[in-house]
């Protein structure tokens, strides 16, 4: 199975997990998630997950980066 490598985040994990949780809870899959682990749920819904969070996360992403840069942190 292929390994999945993350390079460097613009978004702390704390914000990106509270928004997966978020999403779960919206999509009425929280209790699902929580019994299995993220790790045993089904494609099909994980990928409901992923669409939801999708544009969002883009502009706090974006809106936090600005922010960074207005501060003069490097996005490193």
């Amino acid at each position: 199975m292929a390994q999945w490598t993350r390079g460097p985040s613009i978004l702390p994990n704390q914000v990106r997990d509270k928004f997966k949780y978020e999403i779960a809870s919206d999509l009425g899959i929280l209790d699902e998630i929580e019994r299995r682990g993220w790790g045993n749920m089904p494609t099909r819904q994980l990928g409901r997950i992923g669409g939801k969070i999708g544009g969002n996360m883009v502009k706090v992403m974006i809106k936090h980066a600005e922010e960074s840069l207005a501060k003069g942190d490097t996005l490193e």
